[in-house]
């Protein structure tokens, strides 16, 4: 109210009340009451009689400061000085005492967390921002678990990686990065990988992999389940899937249901986030293409039929050019800026002249081991059964 006073004086008292959301009623009912337009200042209140004096306080602080009462609760102190016959004050005005002056604190070394700043990635193309996480897969009995990792483009949806273990190794994780970072031709500086604080994503081995390729990384913060968005929706497209069974009788079946779906889910899964286009048209650079040849079909049935379109000439819907982990409020830097382009610069294709884009006819047959790993849209994973019981990395299949 002394607020909506002082700016009343100097620009009315109706205004000031609309600015300040004051009822007009109780405002100058609360005026009209010659007590309340006395200063509400503490330094102007009168000082309770019963209140100790300057001199009082100021002893009550030197026996709070004395050698033997220093390292002493006010209770403590307190209950000593009545056992010696003086009273200074109750324990609870020593408090306020201590408070006024700043000497009042937690004593004890207390944990304090590091700020986890919120990670910020955009988008504006493929093969620049990838998010990657782990899942369980149900095994034949309880407690028997298979462990499937999956590594996305969130800007495409294309799932550029995976693979089926039995156990969660960061010498696996470092495999499947490397594999799929040499099979989409990621060149140093253009990529950063997101993952949550799971064991093999902060592995230093997996550092020291994102170091010698010059890969960026981002993680999730501690105990924020939607910092990692895009792997999470995936994994409950992947278990809401009608094919995906209650539980899998061995890692091979396992592996056996993952190759096909995931195929279905890069070539054929109309994605609703990509305006139902396919990961791999987005990922392939193939969207102005087709957006084309749909807009000329939503053409021809206009102009068979305008009177079934109300609101004229229907216009194919298109994907966003950027996307976001974490878009920040306002049009702010974000934390990490990722640049591309949505179909002028799509992914680096390594396949030979007619083969299909992801395939591995574009494989040189001298590359490096981990080029000739299946990308995901084939059936098979990167670990060969006799060895993924035992969790040994080994070369890609051929």
């Amino acid at each position: 109210m002394m607020t909506t006073l002082s700016l009343g004086e100097k620009i009315g008292f109706a205004p000031a009340c609309e600015m300040l959301v004051v009822v007009r009623s109780s405002f100058y009912r609360w005026k009209a009451e010659p007590m309340n337009l006395a200063t509400s200042d503490a330094s102007s209140r009168a000082i309770p009689a019963r209140a100790l004096s300057e001199g009082e306080r100021t002893l009550v602080r030197a026996e709070l400061h004395s050698e033997r009462f220093v390292d002493k609760a006010p209770r403590e102190v307190y209950a000593t000085l009545l056992e010696e016959g003086v009273h200074l004050c109750h324990w609870r005005t020593m408090y306020r005492i201590l408070s006024q002056d700043g000497e009042v604190r937690e004593r004890r070394n207390q944990a304090r967390q590091p700020h986890y700043a919120r990670p910020e990635l955009m988008a504006s193309g493929p093969n620049r921002v990838w998010s990657w996480d782990i899942t369980k897969l149900r095994g034949p009995v309880r407690g028997v678990w298979f462990f499937l990792y999956v590594i996305m483009d969130i800007f495409s949806r294309y799932v550029v990686g995976w693979l089926v273990a039995e156990h969660e190794r960061e010498a696996l994780a470092h495999e499947l990065i490397d594999a799929a970072c040499a099979k989409q031709g990621i060149q140093p500086g253009e990529l950063t990988l997101h993952a949550d604080r799971g064991s093999p994503m902060v592995s230093q081995t997996v550092n020291d992999l994102l170091n010698k390729l010059g890969v960026g990384k981002s993680h999730s913060r501690p105990h924020v389940s939607n910092d990692n968005p895009y792997s999470e929706s995936g994994f409950k497209t992947m278990k809401y899937h009608p094919t995906f069974p209650d539980h899998f009788m061995s890692i091979d079946n396992s592996r056996g249901f993952c190759g096909p779906y995931f195929l279905w889910y890069n070539e054929e899964h109309h994605h609703t986030a990509l305006a139902l286009l396919t990961p791999a048209t987005v990922h392939y650079g193939r969207t102005e293409a087709v957006l084309a040849q749909r807009q000329q079909v939503l053409d021809a049935a206009y102009a068979a039929h305008p009177e079934r379109f109300p609101h004229g000439l229907p216009k194919v819907a298109v994907p966003p050019s950027t996307v976001w982990i974490n878009a920040p409020a306002v049009a702010d830097e974000p934390t990490h800026l990722v640049q591309g382009c949505l179909d002028s610069t799509p992914a680096p294709k390594v396949n030979q002249p007619g083969a299909e884009p992801g395939s591995r006819a574009g494989t040189s047959p001298s590359a490096c081991p981990a080029q000739r790993t299946l990308d995901a849209g084939e059936h098979r994973a990167i670990l060969s059964p006799e060895q993924a019981a035992g969790g040994v990395v080994m070369t890609p299949l051929q």
